[in-house]
């Protein structure tokens, strides 16, 4: 059975979604991040970045000793893996699904992070930040944007790449306009959003976290310099 150590970030709705796809065996332990769970010294062992999500996969095939793995984004190449759901295993169909993947991680999510941590969070306007995040989350939509125009998903058929990608657009609701003249991008945002998988697993994420994880107590904890 996998073991998901899990918060309701985008990141960690990623490996959650996943499973809830493939239907694969699982537990999940809430690492509430508010409370500064991921900084304890038994989190730390498997996470060594003190970061959600974390797994740990106590049975792998071939009887192989446990394994442990941080980084959302190789949390579902394995997972992927293991299942032979929603990664190809043939090139180039493969390389599509992985680029995608990799341009999640690298660029997508960590600007769209900055972007709502300058814009919603931070506690003193800072122009030069948000204008530079703003326009990097439009150019990044655009990218996403014209990379749908001819097809339905980011990789042709529906992969972990857009697992990856559609919780840190989802994130971004708060603001209702935030899709606007992104058509390809919005239908793209609709179709995920009504997979069965998709609504159980943020069905679950709202059971598991029913209090604002950002609050003035949690500030220090969580937006640290």
């Amino acid at each position: 059975m996998i073991e998901l150590y899990f918060w309701t970030t985008p990141n960690g709705m990623k490996p959650l979604i996943l499973l809830e796809e493939t239907g694969l065996e699982h537990a999940v332990t809430p690492v509430n991040i508010s409370k500064g769970e991921h900084f304890t010294e038994a989190f730390t062992r498997i996470s060594p970045n003190q970061k959600i999500p974390a797994m740990v996969d106590p049975a792998p095939a071939g009887g192989a000793a446990p394994i442990a793995l941080f980084e959302s984004g190789a949390i579902l190449q394995y997972l992927a893996e293991e299942t032979g759901q929603f990664l190809p295993q043939s090139q180039p169909e493969r390389a599509e699904v992985m680029q995608w993947l990799f341009w999640q991680m690298a660029g997508l999510g960590p600007m769209l992070g900055q972007y709502l941590h300058f814009a919603v969070y931070a506690d003193q306007a800072i122009p030069y930040a948000q204008g530079r995040y703003s326009r990097e989350k439009e150019r990044l939509y655009q990218v996403m944007d014209d990379r749908l125009g001819d097809r339905e998903f980011l990789a042709g058929d529906y992969s972990i790449a857009d697992m990856a990608a559609y919780p840190w657009i989802r994130a971004l609701e708060r603001d209702t306009s935030h899709l606007n003249g992104f058509a390809n991008l919005q239908q793209w945002h609709e179709t995920v959003s009504q997979r069965p998988a998709v609504a159980r697993a943020y069905a679950r994420a709202k059971a598991i976290n029913t209090t604002p994880t950002i609050t003035e107590k949690s500030r220090k904890v969580l937006l640290v310099a």
